[in-house]
């Protein structure tokens, strides 16, 4: 039997359409859970039932080095201007192997900035300077 290694986390790219980025340097992704509805009635035994209520999907964090693109600046700055309908937008995060191979992916379903933070700056360090877009969706599948 020939055992299979685990995918390391250090190998990912995003795609957003509409959106040419280089890369990100990191990419939180938050999780899925549904929320449980308990429910009884008067004449069953003294213990609720489980019900599924809405399922609710954690927010993506994204931060990459400055450089000279503004894409994920003016899609911030379209919400910020016009709301989230009209600046909605399907993505996928990638996981790529050590070959560079894809291997898994999870598409996004209408995603929207809702946070930019800028870098901070300090004179007497030597960082990369990082933005971080925080991004609401209606959901995620893994398609691979």
């Amino acid at each position: 039997m020939v055992r299979a290694d685990p995918y390391r986390q250090f190998r990912f790219r995003v795609e957003i359409d509409g959106i040419t980025q280089a890369g990100f340097s990191e990419c939180t992704f938050g999780d899925t859970t549904t929320d449980v509805a308990e429910y009884r009635e008067g004449d069953e035994s003294p213990r609720p039932r489980k019900l599924s209520g809405l399922t609710k999907y954690g927010n993506i964090t994204l931060k990459w080095g400055i450089t000279d693109s503004l894409d994920l600046y003016n899609w911030r700055q379209q919400v910020i201007d016009t709301g989230a309908e009209g600046a909605r937008k399907n993505l996928s995060i990638i996981l790529i192997d050590e070959a560079g191979a894809d291997k898994a992916r999870w598409n996004i379903e209408r995603a929207w900035p809702s946070k930019y933070d800028p870098a901070d700056f300090n004179a007497k360090g030597n960082d990369v300077a990082i933005e971080t877009l925080e991004i609401v969706h209606e959901g995620f599948k893994r398609a691979s």
